[in-house]
């Protein structure tokens, strides 16, 4: 099983957008997957069309130990397993502060399932919270979607920074597996400049997949659909799912050495 946060300190950048996507193109090319949301705000809940007011379980009770990941789990009809998330969520950041191994939680819910899938996807909150840090520890690398401007750059030396951080002091597995550049028009040329300067600065790490701006992208979470399944054909649904084809190459090569 290999588990990837999708994480980026910087806000409005298409994790969830990323997440879910990502997710259902996977479980499209019949990968057995798991999507973890772990943003109290639960967009990705909504984009896989579960109703996150009406909840019956959440990952909340899961890092607080009071439940077990098979409770928890919900079937969507995108073809991936979630775990889904609400504001509850919220309330884990305080009451976990408390808790043994409060950074390990989700690694160690995880710990019994890890033949029941092929890929699993944390969708990681906007901020370096102890949510975000319990992503970074359970997971094998972070793929950071990136918007191709100025700040993304500033925010991305301090994203790399925590993740070294966190791979010196608790989690020798984790690595950056790669840059994924989204919203990106490449008739702008600063997005053009952007891009070229991470390809030089990151080499293979920056995925060769461009994922445009999208209005069909943007409209999907409002049907409960990830885009890759509201609209195939668009080019940011398109994008996708070379995003996912790509993602599993370099996987299969991981696994060959």
């Amino acid at each position: 099983m290999h588990i990837f946060a999708i994480a980026n300190q910087k806000g409005g950048v298409g994790k969830t957008t990323t997440s879910v996507n990502l997710a259902a193109s996977l479980a499209l090319s019949g990968q057995r997957t798991l999507l973890i949301d772990l943003d109290p705000q639960g967009n990705a809940t909504m984009g896989s069309g579960v109703d996150k007011q009406r909840l019956s379980a959440s990952v909340y009770p899961l890092l607080l130990g009071e439940a077990s990941l098979s409770e928890v789990r919900s079937v969507t009809s995108c073809g991936y397993d979630l775990l889904p998330a609400n504001r509850d969520l919220a309330g884990a950041e305080v009451e976990m502060v408390s808790l043994d191994r409060r950074e390990k939680r989700l690694k160690e819910a995880l710990a019994s399932h890890l033949n029941d899938y092929d890929f699993v996807l944390i969708d990681c909150p906007p901020s370096l919270s102890l949510l975000t840090l319990n992503g970074l520890c359970a997971a094998h690398g972070v793929i950071i979607p990136m918007q191709c401007e100025y700040f993304a750059l500033e925010g991305l030396s301090d994203l790399v920074n925590t993740i070294k951080r966190v791979h010196a002091n608790l989690n020798r597995d984790l690595k950056i597996i790669g840059l994924l550049r989204v919203m990106f028009d490449p008739r702008s040329t600063l997005s053009t400049q952007v891009s070229a300067q991470l390809e030089q600065h990151f080499g293979d790490k920056v995925f060769k997949t461009l994922v445009p701006r999208n209005v069909r992208l943007a409209e999907a979470p409002s049907y409960g659909l990830p885009g890759v399944l509201f609209d195939k054909a668009s080019k940011g649904a398109q994008a996708y799912l070379a995003f996912a084809a790509e993602m599993i190459e370099r996987v299969k090569k991981w696994e060959a050495k």
